[in-house]
């Protein structure tokens, strides 16, 4: 595998919780867990899809199997990662794959107006992936959703992830902010929190999350952007 690439294999569980639930749940998360090496971060995706967005419709209907490209940039880091994004269900459970390569914004420049291929510019397995894929459905950059995040980790590689501020728009996508964002939310449960795991969860989390009642969600940024875009613009 080449030095710019990375594969994640997890069971991902969200919540959508309020400001005060995430306050009484950090007194016990920050006991069991502690701060990821970047705790604080802000994040940009601008994912990519065929004009009639294809594969975000096919991620909508919750298919036994599917698969998503986007471009996550991190503010004040010369870094984009290609990720492919893919998930199936074994046993009634669903596990999450990423697969991505590294590059820099300049590369990405490139990437983007067709100069050189994700291979050209990583190397790699993956990178041969991206450029099949993006090949193959003809994929554009369509959507970019962005938040804020704070990140915990703990034992057996769990990842314990709080979003919030998500916003988005469809022009002009690139990793800034600008004035004609739009916030996705509007009631309190404004907040995203995400659990990722190699295996189970943790007992402790999991008496948590039963005794405060709160359960799991399909909540995908993307597919529930798409769908407020699309009544937005009434298409």
């Amino acid at each position: 595998m080449s030095m710019h690439e990375e594969i994640f294999n997890r069971i991902e569980k969200k919540y959508l919780i309020d400001v005060p639930t995430r306050k009484k749940l950090l007194n016990v998360i920050e006991k069991n867990t502690k701060e990821d090496k970047y705790f604080k971060s802000e994040i940009f995706n601008i994912y990519f899809d065929t004009d009639n967005f294809d594969l975000i419709i096919k991620s909508i209907e919750n298919p036994d199997f599917k698969e998503k490209f986007r471009a996550r940039g991190y503010s004040g880091f010369d870094r984009v990662f290609l990720e492919i994004k893919t998930k199936e269900k074994e046993r009634d459970v669903r596990i999450g794959h990423k697969r991505r390569v590294l590059l820099t914004h300049k590369q990405f420049k490139k990437f983007l107006k067709r100069e050189k291929t994700a291979e050209e510019l990583a190397g790699g397995q993956i990178a041969k992936e991206v450029d099949y894929l993006v090949s193959y459905f003809d994929l554009k950059p369509q959507i970019l959703v962005y938040y804020s995040r704070k990140s915990y980790v703990g034992e057996d590689d769990l990842r314990i992830t709080f979003d919030e501020n998500l916003s988005y728009r469809n022009k002009d996508l690139n990793f800034k902010r600008t004035i004609h964002d739009k916030h996705y939310f509007s009631d309190k449960r404004n907040i995203i929190m995400e659990v990722k795991a190699r295996g189970g969860m943790p007992l402790w989390l999991t008496h948590l999350l039963s005794e405060n009642k709160i359960f799991p969600e399909r909540f995908s940024k993307i597919g529930k952007i798409y769908e407020k875009i699309r009544k937005e613009t009434n298409v």
